[in-house]
Formats: C-alpha cells, structure tokens, sequence
C-alpha cells in the first residue's frame, strides 16, 4: 500500500482503502477462495457498502480483487455444499443485501476486473456503472448448469446493458466469455493493458472524482431511477434530479469557478 493509501477492515474478507481524499477503493481479499462470497464475506460486503453509502467525502469508489486470477468466482459453493434447504434460506438475506449493497452506492462505481468473475463475481461487476478490465477477464453467469439462476441481479442488469436476446443466449448457455469478446458484446466497458485494470480504474475514478459530489449523485440517481420508463416520465425525473442540485452550493461554487478561470472546491451540498 502507498503512503496516500488508509485501510479499514470488514471482518476477515473485505478492506476499504482510500486514495487521497475523494475515492475509496473496496477491496475483496478473501484470495484462499478467489473471493468466493461466503455469508461472512456477504455481511462483511454489506457492513463495508453501509459504511461508504454514508460517508460523503467519497466520490467515487473502485471494487477490485486481491487475488491475482480472479476478481470474484460468486458463490461458495463448497459451504453451500453442506447446506440443508432451511441454511439457503437463512443465508439468502445476508448475500442479496451484498449485491444489493454495491448495486445501489449512491456515487458513481467502477469494477476492476481480471481473470474470472463469474457468477456473482460477474453480478458484482454488473452491480457497478462501469467495468474496466484486462485480457485476463473471463465473465459469465453460469448459474442455470448449476440448477440456479442469477440470483445477484444478473437477470435484470444484464439485459439493461446488451439487451434481452443477448442476455439470454449468456444466462441460458452458461457460456464463459473472454475479454476481448465480452468487450465486443459490451458485457465490460473498457479493455486496458495486462494487469492494469485496477491501476487505470483508480485513475478513471480520480478523473470522475474531480466534479461535483452533489452533481455526480444526482447523475447517477436519474440515470438509474429513469431507465425503462416512458420518455416524458423519464424527462420529469430528471427534471426533479435538475431541481435538487440547482440551488445547491456545488452549482454556485461551480459557476463561480468557471468566471474566475479556477478549479472547484465543491462544498459538496
């Protein structure tokens, strides 16, 4: 870790580390089982999304993985192994609330991926608004050849990013797509170098980071509240998101700064 770099844990599995002021980085580090979501890396996940859905010095936050051949492979499989059908239910809450917990960060969120997110390591990436990764990536929802279905929000975030027919040749064939193909299909938005994904996701995040805190969730709410409604509904949306930000000390600061030639200095309300 650099020196600009503070860690805090969640439990055994998961870290948030900050990058200077303004982005935080969540980090899966459970590398003994290339991150496979246990019930406790699920709460740890939770407790870490609750922690920085709060906190509003964050702008944005990167997801990234500590294991060097994966992101995220999704669920434990082994200790659902030992599972009666009453233990799946109990732990259902705990692994929604994970996905649920990425999915809706109220700033905007960038996926760090190489070598294998598939399943709810693929919904997790899928959970966040842009996913950059490496040649190594490999993403799939192979859910269906386990007797499942993505059950981590892939069945409604997939079709929103590539559209239904495609999403369903995916989530019905279980196939595992690589990276250059899954940036084809749109399934990951940026293909960078070998090994620099998360490097260059953390300096996308500061690039986004430089704006406004105020207008960047603004942004994103009406972005994600908006898609699949009508066209006028959509519009009053936005135009509600509009009103929230338009009198706000972001927009002041903002117009100020672009007169007098300087870079913000967002109040951030």
């Amino acid at each position: 870790m650099g020196n600009d770099q503070h860690e805090e844990r969640y439990g055994e599995h998961v870290a948030i580390r900050r990058h200077g002021d303004h982005v935080a980085e969540l980090v899966m580090d459970r590398p003994k089982a290339m991150n496979a979501v246990s019930t406790d890396m699920a709460r740890a996940l939770t407790a870490a999304t609750d922690a920085l859905a709060a906190d509003r010095t964050v702008r944005t936050v990167v997801l990234t993985s500590t294991h060097d051949r994966a992101f995220c492979v999704g669920a434990d499989l082994k200790e659902r192994n030992s599972f009666t059908d009453a233990d799946l239910m109990r732990q259902r809450p705990y692994t929604r609330a994970a996905y649920t917990g990425v999915l809706e960060l109220p700033m905007p969120t960038i996926a760090a991926v190489h070598g294998f997110a598939l399943g709810g390591g693929f919904e997790l990436a899928l959970s966040c608004d842009l996913i950059v990764a490496d040649p190594t990536a490999v993403v799939g929802l192979p859910e269906v050849s386990v007797g499942v279905i993505p059950g981590g929000g892939g069945t409604q975030l997939l079709p929103r990013r590539v559209g239904a027919a495609r999403a369903a040749e995916l989530v019905f064939t279980a196939r595992r797509v690589e990276a250059a193909e899954a940036a084809e299909l749109g399934l990951i938005d940026q293909l960078v170098g070998a090994g620099e994904d998360r490097t260059e996701a953390l300096e996308l995040a500061a690039r986004i980071a430089r704006n406004s805190p105020v207008g960047l969730r603004a942004a994103k709410r009406a972005m994600r509240l908006g898609h699949g409604l009508d066209l006028r509904t959509g519009l009053d949306l936005e135009d509600g998101a509009w009103r929230s930000v338009a009198f706000s000390g972001d927009r002041a600061e903002g117009v100020a700064a672009f007169n007098e030639k300087r870079t913000p200095d967002w109040p951030g309300e």
